[in-house]
C-alpha cells in the first residue's frame, strides 16, 4: 500500500508511505490487513477475551495477538530485530531495531471504538531515527526520518497555559498522580482523554493538538513513545519523562516511563515539571 503526503502541507498521509524502510512497511501493511480482518470476523467479546501475558506481564487480549502474529510472519522476511508488546525482544542479530506497539489502544479497538494505532520506530546501532504510526480505523499515517525535511509541524506553542492537551488519565486511588492530573487540567484549556498514547503523540506531531502526557504513573513502556521521539522532534516538538529519565531503546519491557510529548521543548518541559512538582507535592502530603 503507498502513502502520499495530504494536499496542504499537513503532513499526514494515507497507508503505508513508500518512503519507509522495508520492514517498517512491511509491518504496517500487516498490522492494517490483519485488524479489518480482526474486527470483520470477530465480534467484540472475542476481541477483547484475554488469552495471555504479554512480555510486560500486562494482560493481553485476543486482537493484540491476532494483528502481531500476522506482522511476526511479515517480518520473517526482514531479519531485523524486534521489540514488541506481546512476544517481547526478538534478536536476529541486525544493528536494526523494529520497537512496535501492534494495537496501540487495545481496549478501543476491541469495543469497536475508532481510536487505535500501529506504531513503531526504527533504531540503528540503539538511536531512534525512523517512526510511523498508522491510524488502524482510517488508514491515515505520519512517518518520519531523522536528518529528512518532514511536512510536519507542530503547533509550537510553548506555555501551558491555554493549551489543548491530551491525557492518560490515572487511577483515583493514586491520589499523587490525580493531584498532578488536575494541575495541568487547571491550566489547560482544553483537555482530551483518548486512551491511544501512540496515536495522540502523532496528533501533537500533526499540530491537532498542543501536548500529550501521562500523568506521573508511569504506564509507559517503550513501544508506547518510541514512535513520538522521531515524529515530534521531526516536527519541532520534544519528549521528555515527567521523572527526568532518557527515553532510550532498553530491551526489557518492565521498564516504564510517564511520558511527555509537547508542541516544543519548552511546553514539554514545563508539562513535565508541573506534573512532577504537583506528583511529589500530592504524595508527600
Amino acid at each position: 500500500m503507498g502513502g502520499v503526503s495530504e494536499p496542504g502541507g499537513r503532513g499526514w498521509g494515507v497507508g503505508v508511505p513508500v518512503e519507509a524502510h522495508r520492514a517498517l512497511a512491511a509491518a504496517a501493511s500487516a498490522a492494517l490487513d490483519a485488524y479489518t480482518t480482526a474486527t470483520t470476523e470477530h465480534d467484540r467479546a472475542t476481541l477483547a477475551a484475554v488469552v495471555a501475558d504479554g512480555a510486560d506481564g500486562t494482560p493481553t487480549m485476543r486482537i493484540d495477538v491476532l494483528v502481531e502474529d500476522a506482522i511476526l510472519t511479515a517480518l520473517s522476511r526482514h531479519p531485523v530485530n524486534i521489540l514488541t508488546e506481546e512476544t517481547g525482544w526478538v534478536d536476529n542479530g541486525s544493528a536494526l531495531t523494529l520497537v512496535m506497539d501492534p494495537v496501540d489502544g487495545s481496549a478501543n479497538a476491541a469495543a469497536g471504538v475508532p481510536l487505535s494505532a500501529f506504531s513503531a520506530a526504527v533504531a540503528e546501532d540503539g538511536v531512534f531515527t525512523e517512526a510511523l504510526t498508522v491510524w488502524l480505523d482510517t488508514g491515515r499515517s505520519w512517518w518520519a526520518r531523522a536528518g529528512v525535511p518532514s511536512p510536519l509541524r507542530t503547533t509550537g506553542r510553548r506555555a501551558l497555559a491555554g493549551a489543548a492537551v491530551s491525557l492518560l488519565r490515572p487511577h483515583p486511588a493514586n491520589a499523587a498522580a490525580s493531584a498532578a492530573w488536575w494541575e495541568v487540567v487547571r491550566r489547560a484549556a482544553r483537555v482530551r482523554i483518548l486512551s491511544t498514547s501512540c496515536l495522540e503523540g502523532a496528533l501533537v506531531a500533526q499540530g491537532a493538538t498542543d501536548a500529550f502526557a501521562d500523568a506521573a504513573t508511569d504506564t509507559h513502556r517503550l513501544v508506547d513513545i518510541a514512535a513520538s521521539v522521531v515524529l515530534a522532534e521531526a516536527a519541532g516538538g520534544a519528549v521528555r519523562d515527567v521523572f527526568g529519565r532518557a527515553v532510550e531503546l532498553d530491551t526489557d519491557l518492565t521498564r516504564r516511563w510517564s511520558g511527555v510529548v509537547g508542541a516544543s521543548p519548552e511546553l514539554a518541559d514545563e508539562l513535565a515539571s508541573v506534573l512532577r512538582t504537583a506528583y511529589e507535592a500530592g504524595r508527600d502530603g
